[in-house]
């Protein structure tokens, strides 16, 4: 279960570091350049194998890499604005809470069985987004288009999630994770390099230590989290309750104590509500 384990942690501290742009005036997407140079560099380190040009476009993963490196970027953008517009609780609920997209992947497409206790997870799950989601009248006023946020990133890391685990080689994770950043950095860096050149802004140096440690501990969610799947005798759905219901509590008790953040009566119900909806889909 050290696999597991590490990735709570690194998942936690994805947040943590997200929050921290804002305190400490990091421009986030200067840092998420950084951060997947960092990731895709780490992937390329670590991997076991010989990197092979030819034999890594030939995969049958490849493709989907590519498209997951522009999910990635585009995710952790937005889970960013999240975490510094609503709060380090509602990006963490609103992220783990996407464990319900995969479910119904494997309901649509694997034919998986659907019972009442399913319906009931799903239905809470979208409740509890919405609540977690609400801030005070005072945060929210003139502010309404931040509660589109958690949605998006529920969605899209609901969407990634599924991929992942889909397309993930089970003999080569250090690659395909690789891979996917080394897209996600790509783009980035042309999209960094278009605003350089339109908007006449230059990088902050103070970018790049937050964009690292942000790149290792985003290298370790990922290739931790697929290790733990594919371990021997435990169930994928456990490993993704165990796994999510961990980060959203881990995370929750991160803002309280480091960031100070003030969590309403709703925000507590609907955090309780997510890990009551995580547990019903999840085991049933």
């Amino acid at each position: 279960m050290m696999y597991l384990l590490l990735s709570i942690l690194s998942s936690t501290a994805i947040f943590v570091l997200f929050k921290s742009f804002d305190k400490y005036g990091v421009n986030t997407l200067h840092a998420i350049v950084v951060n997947y140079l960092t990731a895709a560099v780490c992937g390329f380190v670590f991997s076991k194998s010989e990197i092979e040009f030819s034999t890594l476009t030939s995969s049958t993963w490849f493709i989907p890499s590519l498209m997951l490196g522009f999910l990635f970027i585009t995710m952790f953008y937005v889970m960013a604005l999240t975490a510094q517009k609503n709060g380090l609780s509602v990006a963490s609920v609103a992220s783990k809470m996407s464990v319900i997209i995969p479910i119904i992947f494997g309901i649509t497409v694997f034919k998986e069985s659907i019972g009442l206790a399913k319906s009931i997870g799903i239905f809470l799950a979208l409740v509890a987004v919405y609540l977690t989601s609400t801030a005070s009248k005072k945060k929210t006023k003139n502010k309404r288009s931040i509660l589109v946020l958690p949605f998006l990133v529920f969605f899209g890391s609901g969407v990634v999630d599924t991929s992942i685990n889909y397309f993930a080689p089970d003999d080569n994770i250090p690659i395909f994770s690789a891979t996917i950043f080394a897209m996600a950095a790509l783009l980035g860096i042309l999209l960094v390099a278009f605003k350089t050149a339109t908007q006449n802004k230059r990088i902050d140096v103070n970018v790049f230590p937050f964009g690292i440690a942000l790149g290792v501990v985003n290298y370790g969610s990922i290739f931790f989290l697929l290790n733990a799947l594919r371990m021997d005798g435990v169930e994928t759905s456990s490993i993704f309750t165990i796994n999510n219901v961990a980060i959203v509590a881990l995370s929750t008790l991160c803002g309280l104590f480091i960031f100070k953040e003030i969590i309403s009566l709703k925000n507590w119900l609907g955090i309780g509500m997510a890990l009551v909806s995580i547990i019903i889909v999840s085991l049933n």
